[in-house]
Formats: C-alpha cells, structure tokens, sequence
C-alpha cells in the first residue's frame, strides 16, 4: 500500500481501477487490494466461521463452504487461533498440578493478567502501570466514579451523551444517587443538533465553557456505539481540565478500532471492555486505566486483597498496603480462562501497531464507504431504489472502523436476508445496520462481498 501514501480513499481506489483498467467497484480491485495489504497474514491468526456453521444461513442461496462475510467485531471479535491452546493449557496445568499452578508455569494464576499488561497499554497509548485488567466494564466504571466523582452542591454535574450506551447511562444515574443528588438536575445530556446524528466538537465543547464549573466529571465514549463516531478526545480532555473537571472515556468501542494516547492526552480515566475489537470472547476480561499523574492522590473507595503489595500480599497481616495508581483498584484474582484468550489476541496486536492498523482501516473503511456512496446514494432517476445513508461523520478522522447504515426501508427484512446468505452484522431498528470492518482480520473481498449481498438482499426483501 505503500504507493498510495497520502491519498485518500477515493483517489486511492480510482488509481487502482485505473491502473487495471476496471470499475472502481470491481472485484479485481478488491483483490488488487487484498493481494497489496501488508496485515493480510493476521487474518490467518484468527478462526473466520463458515455460511454452514452460521444458525441463519439459507445454503440453498449461497455456498456454505465459504467463510462467512463477518462485519461484527464491533460486538464480538473473532476467535484467535491460539486460544484454545492456551485454555487447553491451563487446564492441563490444573489437572496435573492443582493448587501449584498459581506460582508455576509460564502462566502463573497469580499474576497472569499483569503479564499481558504492557501488550493492553501499548493498544491504548498508556504506561503499562496506569492499565490494570479485571472485572468487567460497568464493574470497573462504577470503581472509578466513586473515586473521581466527588460532588459538592456548586459542582456536582456529570456530563455525557444523550444516547450513551444504556449501561454508563445506569452507572452514572446511580453514582449520582449514591451521593444524595438526583440525576434530573445532576445528569447534563448533550445531543446533536436538530437534524442531525452526531455530536459537533465545538457543540460539546462550547457545553463545557459555560457549563464547566458546575460540571464535575465529563464522561464520553471514545468511540459512539450507535453511531461509529470517534470524538475529539484530546480536546475534549483539555477543555475539561481548563474548567477543573476530571476526564473520563468508555473506551469499548475505542480501544484495538482507534490509535488512542490515553496518556500523552492527559485522560483521568477510562475503562472498556475486550471482547469487540479486543477478541476475548464474549464476557472477557475488561480493563480500567487512571492517568500516572493521579497515581499518589486517587485512591480506591472499595479495597480488596488484590490491591495488595504482591510482595507481601500472601503474608495476611490485614494492614493494607496499597499499590498506586489503578493497580491499587483490583479486588480480587482474575479468572485464568478469562486471561487466556485475551493474551492469545494481545500477541495478535503485538504483531503490528495501531498506526499499521489504523492505515489500513482508513482504506478499508474508505472503500465500503466508497461502494454504498457509488451504488445506493439517492438518485431521482430510480425513485424507488433502496436508499442507503451513511450516519457516521464522512471525516475519516472522526470515526473508526464502524459505518452506521440508514435505510430508506425498514431495515429487519433486509437485515434477515443478509444473514441467510452469511453476512454477520448487526442490526438496530428501525432502519440502521451497524457495519465494521475490522483491520486486524477483515479483507476488501469481504467488504465487496458484502456489498453484492447486499444488493441480492435488498432485492429478495421488496418481494
């Protein structure tokens, strides 16, 4: 890919089509693509489900040989090859040495998540000591509000998105009664503007200059689950500590999808989950970071044992000795066959880097982009042609991987005829479809196959 440095998208695929002597929208140009991709050996890391093994898949209209044509790592990634080694042996190891295996082997139970630490850290631009993984991500959440949120009556108000994932929605909602306010007056919900789909940088941050000194903790997600939109989370940080607020994001849609700096960025805190763009499996192990800088001040409202020293965790004394930073959170040891599969996808990252990812999302993401614009854009000429609107921001700087699909007819019919024909995908009634190409394991084949399905779908729908 390297010959098309510094070309966008567009000027990329119509150099390419050129050159073959083809449409933009021809295979061969998806397969010029694939054959030029630098990442395309990660794939081969991952295991891609068959059309015959998918639940909904009709093999009477397509090949249930194929690899499926999956765009869902933004709900769940797929398997890593290496998983199921490494489950199978941690399982051996219980089995033959019981107790043991919590000092012994290369994965030792005690400490087998701070192992995979510095591999998580590099993913999201922090230190390997500001990155603790346990829990799961509301779990985490909630640890860090009770420390970062600290309402007085003057400054007491949390600031999010109206359409937040539903859980922050709740944590936030019952950090705010926990502390004796009601989130009626406490909750400021920022949305678009009327007619819109998402949210202005300078909308939230003209919020937070006149707002900002009765807002307490400013909480957005990295990236908008709803949406695909990846806000401005440099700025929005730095606007935050001009008004004295802490800075925190939902990272799960976030992290592996978009090149973070969650240290250099001055980011308070920030917690998500692993199991989308991560690949743990579905409930993995999630993640939680505070800034170095909090490291001596920030400390834990809820303590356990795993907060500990490890140097003297196992002596018992119960006086607490508290490890800094966001080490000192951890309650309580870290299921094993949770750490496993995600250390088998970190070695995965840490075959690349987000920058290599983050290029070849910007093509991959580009090119799907470039089809539904080329093919389904509103034309007068075909009135009744099936509409497809694209509700993620067009600047590829504001967004990730993820494009949210708008269509012209609703969208549960079409969304049934996709997945018979082997496309995983993620629906959102009335009419959106949530469409990620993920870098890490997605080819531009699967992005035109989706596209020709697509049409076939669309098509067996208005019957």
């Amino acid at each position: 890919m390297d010959t098309f440095t510094g070309l966008n998208p567009r000027e990329t695929l119509e150099r390419v089509s050129a050159s073959l002597g083809c449409s933009p929208t021809s295979a061969e140009v998806a397969a010029y693509l694939d054959k030029h991709d630098h990442l395309r050996h990660l794939r081969q890391q991952f295991l891609v489900p068959k059309i015959a093994d998918l639940p909904p898949s009709d093999l009477s209209l397509v090949d249930g040989t194929q690899e499926c044509i999956y765009l869902v790592g933004n709900s769940l990634g797929l398997q890593p090859k290496m998983a199921r080694k490494y489950l199978e042996e941690e399982l051996e190891k219980w089995a033959k040495t019981g107790v043991h295996g919590h000092t012994e082997g290369s994965r030792p139970w005690a400490w087998a998540e701070n192992n995979i630490e510095g591999l998580m850290a590099d993913v999201v631009g922090a230190k390997t000591e500001e990155v603790a993984l346990m829990n799961g991500l509301t779990v985490n959440l909630h640890l860090l509000m009770l420390s970062f949120y600290k309402p007085t009556a003057a400054r007491h108000k949390i600031l999010l998105e109206d359409n937040a994932f539903p859980s922050d929605h709740y944590a936030v909602e019952s950090q705010i009664r926990l502390r004796g306010f009601e989130p009626e007056q406490s909750m400021l919900l920022l949305s678009p503007r009327p007619g819109e789909e998402t949210l202005r940088t300078e909308d939230i941050l003209e919020v937070m200059e006149k707002e900002g000194d009765s807002i307490a903790v400013v909480l957005f997600s990295g990236v908008q689950y709803y949406t695909g939109q990846l806000f401005n989370m440099a700025a929005i940080t730095e606007a935050g500590h001009k008004k004295g607020c802490y800075v925190g994001f939902d990272c799960a849609h976030a992290a592996g999808n978009a090149e973070l700096k969650l240290h250099d960025w001055g980011v308070d805190f920030a917690c998500w989950c692993s199991y989308k763009y991560m690949n743990s499996g579905a409930g993995g192990l999630a993640a939680a970071f505070i800034h170095e800088k909090h490291k001596d001040t920030i400390k834990p409202a809820l303590t356990g044992w795993w907060g500990h020293d490890l140097n003297t965790r196992f002596q018992m004394k119960n006086a607490m000795e508290l490890q800094p930073g966001v080490s000192g959170f951890r309650l309580s040891n870290q299921p094993i066959l949770l750490v496993c599969p995600l250390h088998a996808s970190l070695e995965v990252f840490k075959m690349t880097s987000m920058q290599a990812l983050r290029r070849k999302s910007l093509l991959l993401t580009g090119y799907l982009e470039y089809l539904i614009q080329h093919i389904y854009q509103e034309d007068p000429s075909h009135p009744r042609r099936s509409v497809v609107r694209i509700i993620t921001p067009s600047d590829p700087q504001q967004r990730g991987c993820q494009l949210s699909l708008a269509f012209s007819v609703p969208i549960r019919k079409v969304f049934q005829e996709l997945e018979k024909r082997g496309v995983a995908c993620d629906m959102r009634e009335p009419s959106v479809l949530r469409i990620a190409p993920v870098p890490l394991y997605n080819s531009f084949s699967d992005v035109h196959r989706f596209i020709e399905t697509l049409g076939s779908s669309l098509a067996a729908s208005s019957q």
